[in-house]
């Protein structure tokens, strides 16, 4: 830590900023990373790095609560299917945008509309023809991302892919801000709505189905809402790491939570603390955000995957019986 004592004394008006205390009338300035985020966040200047920040915390609740189902469900695999499909449609969104002249045409729509396509047809898939699911998944997964960079490579002008491919949460828009609040709004109003025939599809999908419910129909659902949650995601982490945000806080969370309520609250908090920590070390430490993110979240859950190891293979004493 570095200490930097001005000889100048305060006077009358002087503003103190984050990282800077008064003692004996003298400005005293902390040159401590922390500061620095923190005066960031609090400048005019930079509003990028505040609305960053916001879209990492509102989407904390849509992976919390979306990623306990893709865990608990085990279907991360499609999930990651569904996240490649999307670069198809945001290739198609470019050129119809840049090249037909669909101005108003964002290529967000064209993601979620192929993303919505993958997860129905991934979905009748998995449960009408299960032999060949991973032909399938295989397929849909590599021609999505063929599809997208073909109609990139044609739209005209230079378009970076990588920024849909890795993410850049410090380029938010106040619209996508509002997006993740709808997102939000969309997903807890479903799950409260379907809280139990979700827990039943999940837990046990035969027994659910014996009992005349329509497990088809709540397993598409399911995927449709995975759909939407990647793609309006996306900014955060980028199309190819945003599975990994789905999983690795949900898979954490599992491992101290004993209904599925706590496992999405604990999920959601995980989630909301990678994010910050994530964020904070890529500004401290002039790192990309997205995938700092993501090391975040997978150094945690290693942590918690060994230390329940070890936990399962030192139980400790059993108390004697009197």
């Amino acid at each position: 830590m570095t200490i930097v004592v001005s000889a100048i004394r305060v006077p009358p008006g002087q503003v103190i900023v984050p990282g800077q205390v008064i003692v004996s009338g003298q400005v005293i300035v902390l040159e401590l990373p922390f500061f620095e985020l923190i005066e960031a966040l609090l400048r005019p200047d930079i509003p990028f790095f505040r609305q960053a920040f916001l879209v990492g915390i509102l989407a904390s609740v849509a992976f919390g609560i979306v990623g306990t189902y893709v865990v608990v469900k085990r279907i991360s695999y499609l999930a990651g299917a569904i996240a490649h499909c999307v670069l198809g449609g945001i290739g198609i969104g470019l050129y119809l945008q840049h090249k037909v002249g669909l101005t108003w045409f964002d290529p967000i729509y064209g993601a979620m509309i192929s993303a919505l396509l993958a997860a129905l047809i991934i979905g009748l898939v998995s449960i009408y023809a299960k032999q060949r699911e991973d032909t399938v998944i295989g397929a849909l997964w590599a021609s999505g991302m063929a599809i997208g960079l073909i109609f990139i490579a044609k739209t005209p002008g230079y378009v970076e892919p990588m920024s849909y491919l890795f993410g850049n949460i410090l380029l938010v828009s106040p619209a996508d801000i509002w997006r993740v609040v709808s997102l939000n709004l969309v997903v807890v109003g479903v799950v409260i709505l379907f809280y139990h025939k979700f827990l039943a599809v999940c837990f046990d999908e035969e027994f659910a189905r014996l009992q005349g419910l329509n497990t088809t129909f709540y397993n598409l659902l399911l995927l449709c809402l995975t759909a939407l949650t990647v793609v309006l995601l996306m900014r955060v982490v980028g199309i190819i790491m945003v599975i990994a945000l789905l999983t690795l806080p949900a898979a954490v969370a599992g491992t101290f939570s004993r209904t599925l309520g706590q496992m999405m609250l604990g999920a959601t908090f995980c989630c909301l603390l990678f994010v910050v920590v994530g964020l904070s070390l890529s500004f401290t430490q002039d790192l990309p955000s997205g995938p700092t993110i993501i090391l975040v979240a997978a150094a945690v859950y290693f942590v918690v995957l060994v230390f329940n190891r070890r936990k399962v293979r030192h139980p400790g004493k059993l108390p004697r019986r009197r």
